[in-house]
C-alpha cells in the first residue's frame, strides 16, 4: 500500500509519518528538506528562484512515486507529488513569484507525468490554521523559514482546503488544532483508530474529547 501524509508547512507531516511508521511497521519516505540546494535562495528571493525549486520538487517527487510503484511493502510518504502542482506552483505564480511562462511549462511537465500516477491508497490531511502554523514553524527554528510571510502561509492554506474539497482517492483529515498526537497517546490513537476504520474496517474512535493540544 501507499499511505501519504499531507498539509502546509509546520502542520506536523513528518512527525506523523515517522509515528504511523513505528506504529505500523510501515517503510518511511521523508520530504528532503536539509539537502535541497534551491531553499535558501528561494526563500531570500522567491520571484528568481520559485521555478528552479518546483522543478526540482517535482522532479524528486515524481521519482519517489515511481520508486513506491514497485515497492512490496507498505510506504508512508511525507508529502506527495499533488501538492508540488495544485498547491505550492500555483501559489507562487498568483502570487507573482512565476511568470507565465515558467508555470505554463511546469503545469503542462505535471500534466504528462499525472498520466503515469495513481492516488495514494490512503491520504491523511492535516489541517491546522494559520497561528499554529506559524507556532511550529518557529519552535523548528529553520532559519530560511524565519523570512516566510504570513499571506504567503494563507494562500497555500487556502490552495489545501480547495484542493482537499475536490479530491478523489480515500481521504482522511485530521484537525490539528484539535489533534495534538506528539506526546499525546490519546490524540495518536484517535489517528490510528481511525486509520484502521479506513483502511481493514475496524469500529473507529469518533470523539476528540480530550485529546487537542494543551491552553
Amino acid at each position: 500500500m501507499h499511505i501519504a501524509v499531507a498539509g502546509n508547512i509546520g502542520a506536523g507531516k513528518t512527525t506523523l509519518t515517522n509515528m504511523l511508521a513505528k506504529h505500523y511497521g510501515w517503510t518511511p519516505k521523508f520530504e528532503s528538506v536539509e539537502y535541497n540546494p534551491y531553499l535558501e535562495d528561494f526563500y531570500a528571493d522567491m520571484s528568481r528562484w520559485s521555478f528552479n525549486l518546483q522543478i526540482y520538487f517535482l522532479n524528486k517527487r515524481f521519482k519517489d512515486v515511481v520508486a513506491i510503484s514497485k515497492e512490496k511493502e507498505t510506504i508512508i510518504q511525507d508529502r506527495t507529488i499533488y501538492e508540488d502542482a495544485r498547491i505550492f506552483a500555483p501559489n507562487l505564480y498568483e502570487q507573482g513569484y512565476m511568470s507565465d511562462r515558467d508555470f505554463q511549462n511546469y503545469t503542462d511537465l505535471f500534466d504528462l507525468m499525472m498520466s503515469l500516477v495513481r492516488y495514494p491508497d490512503l491520504l491523511i490531511y492535516l489541517r491546522s490554521s494559520i497561528p499554529n502554523l506559524i507556532a511550529q514553524i518557529q519552535k523548528r527554528g529553520r532559519a530560511y523559514e524565519s523570512t516566510m510571510r504570513i499571506d504567503y502561509l494563507q494562500g497555500l492554506n487556502d490552495k489545501y482546503e480547495r484542493w482537499i474539497s475536490d479530491y478523489k482517492g480515500k481521504l482522511l483529515i485530521i484537525d490539528k488544532d484539535k489533534v495534538e498526537f506528539l506526546d499525546n497517546p490519546e490524540g495518536f490513537r484517535y489517528i490510528t483508530d481511525r486509520i484502521d476504520a479506513e483502511l481493514f474496517g475496524l469500529f473507529p474512535f469518533e470523539t476528540t474529547e480530550g485529546i487537542g493540544r494543551e491552553v
